[in-house]
């Protein structure tokens, strides 16, 4: 890989600009539409409040590659959303540069230079603007995301746009902090109450009151600030640094990918032979990120005794970790930033390698008779489950109808009866979890830090409660990078989302948990909103003489487990693979027969016919649980199980649930023991010769024995 060239530009880190890829490079303004209004160029042109704006546009090209400005961009066929600075909130964002020594005088005469006067240019104007493309609507107020929520789609900066209420419905702002007991807005920039809505024939125009100017402090960066003013976090701070943590948490980009897909060594497409029409791109970019759950620095101070978090030292911290024996297995010394010390598992098990908003904490697409289009109220309990930064340890984010909120590792009894709602029937005090306040959340351009105040550990207590519980994972929950570079998770099902490639680590390794072998064409796919029968939505679809090898989850405690592959048949370009397992990934044992992907419950799908199936699957009978658990047991004894009831099999609000669909069906690949202390992979390899079958993955489950071989309490369909 060529080495990345760093060209530092005065004023770029404080402004947090980059220039997007994605638009093209010239505007045709021979194929516009024949407006019945005028376009948002048109309308702020027509006003003069926002003449020094629409000079700012004339001056700014739509991207590195682009000879067109964003004016142009703006009088051509679009959907876009502008939050348009007026005279005086450009004239502010000039004087708050001059105050700050980084402009010799409050106008464009100013600037020391060409270079930085454009970099400023580009920051308010990229990070004012969110294109649709042709498939997402311009976004009007009533369409506007809930309270400390982002917006799905990022702005011409690539940044997404935060939107917060103020004490009253009409008080919206852009970005800022929010105080959840006051209500108070701080930073952000507050929407003008009359001229907002604005209708365009390419969009919506919002006046702000201030520049839309995003931070582009990092994750490290605002936790060193927490040290400085011994403020908020900065025990959380001071634990990050010691564990030697800051560097990690710096991290925005991943400059070699970078430079590898500009000079083309990513190809741009990922042609995928079911969606011809429309292909399918690589990721333009490889973004880290974080989320830190952090104790206050209130919680501390009372725990510790305390006056304020300057008087808490990391002795402190530690003497308390070891006392409530929290990890009696890690070394109590001063080595920090080995992964054995006990701080250092602390504090790590508290950071989730991935940038996690508020609304995607837990996802929320197709359980059981929840449908987002017509309520927003949740149904059955949901949870996501996650891979810790540092020694590798289970996390589990939940939600449910009641209590209100997300919580981290609550294990509550459900009523998870074959006739059952899914919901909690009670929940033992030490089974709670932690309640994360998500209206107190911190963004940054790299993370998210959501305050608790509780001590969250991982201790022997919780690993038992999770070895207790089926473990499922949604596929693309195994990689944070489809998370950190906004793959995961398209409600709006854009066609840019619906296939995304992956390159091979001959060319690049894009994703840290999966080693994609030569002749492997890996592809995301998104199903969103197109009645696709996945969980979440979404699956991996792989094609070629593909040969994968999978870096697995960690298991809780040591024991007999079940893993799971969850597979859709309802297709007949499936394939078969050998699956392989265990800890040496260079020499992995086979897992028996070579799998059958094109197996379904009632028939095997194949490009010649269809045939009878060896699963057992039958429909469940009315009225007759016991007949229904013996087809269960018949099918387990084939290696099968049904679809789970907890999600609609057909996309939200659809009635057939995953255990009704005989193309559903779970296949039970590995029965082994295995170490919480050791690293597993599972690897797939294709015994076709035809490149154009498919593998598929829906989602993985982890099942240890004391669960699906529980005499007294068999495991639960859902």
């Amino acid at each position: 890989m060529k080495q990345i060239k760093k060209y530092a530009f005065f004023l770029l880190a404080l402004a947090g600009i980059g220039l997007t890829q994605s638009c093209q490079n010239e505007i045709d303004m021979s194929d516009r539409y024949t407006f019945t209004t005028e376009t948002i160029t048109g309308y702020l042109e027509k006003h003069a409040d926002y003449s020094e704006y629409v000079q700012l546009l004339s001056e700014t090209p739509i991207s590195k590659r682009s000879a067109s400005n964003v004016k142009q961009l703006l009088s051509a066929r679009g959907n876009y959303t502008v939050f348009a600075p007026s005279n005086d909130a450009i004239q502010e964002y000039l004087d708050t540069l001059c105050n700050k020594g980084l402009i010799s005088s409050p106008s464009w005469d100013g600037f020391p230079n060409e270079t930085v006067l454009d970099s400023i240019r580009k920051v308010i104007v990229y990070n004012s603007i969110i294109d649709g493309g042709d498939n997402i609507s311009a976004y009007q107020t009533s369409g506007f995301p809930e309270d400390t929520e982002e917006f799905p789609t990022m702005n011409m900066n690539e940044r997404k746009l935060t939107i917060n209420y103020g004490n009253n419905p009409d008080s919206m702002y852009i970005n800022g902090l929010k105080d959840p007991k006051t209500g108070i807005v701080e930073g952000g920039c507050l929407i003008d109450l009359r001229q907002r809505d604005i209708i365009a024939s390419n969009g919506f125009v919002h006046q702000v009151h201030s520049v839309v100017a995003p931070s582009n402090d990092t994750m490290a960066d605002i936790l060193k600030s927490f040290m400085e003013t011994g403020e908020d976090y900065a025990v959380t701070a001071m634990l990050v640094e010691a564990c030697g943590l800051f560097p990690q948490l710096s991290q925005v980009k991943d400059e070699v990918y970078e430079e590898a897909y500009l000079s083309n060594e990513v190809p741009d497409l990922a042609k995928h032979p079911s969606f011809e029409s429309s292909p399918g791109y690589m990721p333009q970019h490889r973004k880290y990120g974080f989320t830190i759950f952090a104790e206050t620095d209130s919680f501390w101070c009372a725990n510790l005794g305390k006056a304020s978090a300057k008087d808490i030292t990391l002795d402190d911290v530690r003497e308390y970790v070891v006392a409530q024996n929290f990890y009696p297995n890690a070394t109590n010394d001063k080595n920090y930033t080995d992964e054995n010390n006990v701080l250092n598992q602390f504090i790590t098990y508290h950071i989730l390698p991935m940038r996690i908003p508020v609304d995607k904490l837990v996802i929320h697409y197709n359980e059981k008779g929840y449908n987002e289009k017509t309520s927003k109220s949740y149904t059955v309990a949901t949870w996501e489950l996650y891979t810790t930064m540092g020694k590798r340890r289970l996390f589990k984010l939940y939600q449910a109808p009641s209590p209100e909120g997300i919580y981290i590792n609550r294990f509550p009894v459900l009523d998870n009866g074959r006739h059952g709602t899914f919901k909690e029937v009670s929940c033992d005090v030490d089974k709670e979890g932690i309640f994360v306040n998500t209206k107190a959340a911190q963004g940054v351009i790299n993370g998210y830090i959501y305050p608790i105040d509780r001590a969250l550990a991982y201790n022997d207590d919780t690993q038992a409660n999770f070895q207790k519980q089926r473990l499922r994972f949604d596929a693309a929950a195994l990689f944070p990078e489809f998370m950190n570079n906004d793959i995961r998770v398209d409600r709006k099902g854009t066609k840019q989302s619906l296939c995304v490639g992956m390159p091979v680590d001959l060319t690049y390794q894009y994703l840290e948990d999966l080693e994609i072998g030569n002749g492997t064409k890996f592809y995301y796919l998104s199903g969103c909103n197109r009645g696709w029968q996945n969980y979440q939505g979404d699956e991996l679809n792989v094609t070629g003489l593909y040969e994968m090898t999978l870096r697995l989850p960690p298991v809780p405690k040591r024991g007999i487990y079940e893993i799971r592959y969850a597979v859709q048949t309802n297709s007949e370009v499936r394939g078969m693979c050998q699956v392989y397992f265990g800890t040496n990934k260079k020499a992995l044992p086979a897992m028996g027969i070579p799998l059958d992907l094109r197996m379904g419950g009632e028939v095997r799908r194949t490009s010649a016919g269809q045939f009878e199936s060896i699963v057992g699957w039958e429909l469940d009978k009315a009225e007759d649980d016991d007949y229904n658990a013996e087809v269960d047991k018949k099918m387990r004894n084939n290696g099968f199980m049904k679809g789970p009831e907890h999600y609609a099999a057909g996309g939200p609000g659809t009635a057939s649930m995953a255990r009704s669909k005989e193309t559903l069906t779970r296949r039970i690949i590995v029965r082994e023991e295995m170490d919480p202390n050791k690293t597993y992979y599972l690897k797939f390899k294709s015994v076709l010769k035809d490149e154009t079958r498919e593998f598929y993955m829906d989602y993985i489950e982890f099942c240890a024995k004391e669960v699906y071989d529980n005499p007294m309490t068999p495991e639960d369909i859902w």
